[in-house]
């Protein structure tokens, strides 16, 4: 409005030289107060008027819009442990309303300890709650007319170094050529860094569906496949490998050990999240870094893995292990024991984008995950909206916009809502 007044203000001036005087002196002066006028009441006045949701990809991704009473939306997304969960982002709303969406720290600590006996610890709780307290970050940085991770301190970078996970999935029986093949794509797009998963529950060579110990078939065809990553993209490309936590403790030091020659930059989750003993047993046994934490909640889930040096590099998944600001205190505890932080990502562009504020503002961020997805299937550009492109030759750049920078696109994302479930009601 200002800037249209100004124009309007200037053109009326120019018409008729004989009132040009007194209409530029009175125009400066209307100019003058416009811009001392309160646009909007003081942020202390800022309340929470309502929480909606919206579900797409069977539930495992939950978008909520906090609204408040200046017309300040805030956007934030859960991943994985979302199903289900609409009458709790209902329950948070409830909580929530009446209440300055400003006091973020504060806000996400009232509903962690008022849900102690209602499953804060992790899971769904902790999923929902994490999509909630992201979106508490956008509009608290719209309000404020600062991006995110000006919020959160500052920045340490301003591009986001990404790695593609290319979702070649072993369900297809991929072969060692598939693994060159989708290697030297990536690097074609710009990437530095590429995943691969090396689980495979149809292979042939498995003892049967239930035993997680690898047999030395299995064993053989991983490396095959990464030495064949490896071949085709050469010695200065960062590959690491997935195996989903699906194998016991002797198969993950195994492949850890036969991996060793590769120059992996880790091995993910070769066993379940739960036993950190186990984890270690690993990490100790090879030069291959071992790297965990999708599925570990809080600063709390993670203070065992850096005590016991369980683990080289660190995944919090943020669209779901506690937020922004739990994604930071994960980060700045990882880095007392020189642990890279690494999270892990498979949301759209707007987890992204919240993810990028984190590592922007922590030191020892390392890289970030990127999907295939992004490139391949029209929806992630359909449910969300933002300026310039995704992603540039490996990287993120950082958006400078009040608060994440992407915004929800309900129009766009309606079509893919799933069945039956309230979509922003």
């Amino acid at each position: 409005m200002k800037n249209s007044r100004r124009d309007f203000l200037t053109k009326a001036a120019a018409t008729t030289a004989l009132t040009a005087l007194p209409f530029v002196s009175y125009g400066k002066e209307y100019e003058r107060a416009i811009d001392h006028t309160p646009k909007m009441s003081a942020p202390k006045d800022l309340k929470i008027t309502d929480i909606k949701c919206g579900y797409i990809r069977g539930g495992h991704s939950l978008f909520v819009k906090i609204y408040s009473n200046q017309d300040i939306v805030g956007h934030g997304e859960g991943v994985d442990a979302t199903p289900g969960t609409y009458h709790l982002v209902k329950i948070f709303s409830e909580r929530l309303k009446g209440k300055n969406p400003l006091n973020v720290h504060r806000l996400f600590e009232d509903l962690r300890r008022r849900g102690f006996f209602e499953g804060a610890q992790a899971g769904m709780y902790v999923s929902v709650l994490t999509a909630v307290e992201s979106a508490l970050w956008d509009l608290a940085g719209k309000a404020l007319d600062l991006p995110v991770y000006q919020l959160l301190g500052g920045k340490f970078r301003d591009k986001i170094r990404v790695y593609m996970d290319t979702a070649l999935y072993q369900n297809k029986l991929p072969k060692p050529e598939d693994f060159a093949a989708s290697a030297k794509e990536a690097v074609e797009m710009g990437f530095t860094a590429i995943k691969f998963d090396l689980d495979q529950s149809k292979d042939p060579n498995k003892y049967d569906a239930y035993n997680w110990t690898a047999s030395p078939a299995e064993i053989q065809r991983m490396y095959d496949q990464m030495a064949a990553a490896r071949e085709a993209v050469g010695p200065n490309i960062d590959i690491c490998a997935d195996m989903h936590g699906r194998y016991d403790t002797t198969t993950g030091e195994r492949v850890a050990k036969v991996l060793e020659p590769l120059g992996m930059m880790w091995l993910e989750e070769p066993i379940p999240a739960e036993n950190v003993e186990a984890y270690k047993k690993i990490t100790d046994s090879t030069s291959t870094p071992i790297c965990a934490g999708e599925n570990h909640y809080l600063a709390y889930g993670f203070r065992p893995l850096l005590e016991a040096g369980a683990v080289d590099v660190i995944m919090p998944d943020l669209q779901k292990a506690g937020g922004l600001g739990e994604a930071q205190r994960i980060a700045n505890l990882a880095n007392l024991y020189y642990v890279p932080f690494s999270p892990h990502m498979v949301a759209s562009y707007l987890g992204a984008m919240a993810s990028c504020h984190v590592c922007a503002s922590v030191p020892n961020f390392m890289i970030l995950e990127w999907q295939i997805y992004f490139h391949k299937n029209p929806m992630f550009k359909e449910i969300v909206t933002f300026d310039g492109p995704m992603v540039e030759n490996g990287f993120i750049t950082l958006s400078e916009k009040p608060g994440i920078g992407v915004e929800i696109n309900e129009e766009g994302m309606r079509k893919y809502a799933v069945k039956d479930v309230p979509f922003f009601k």
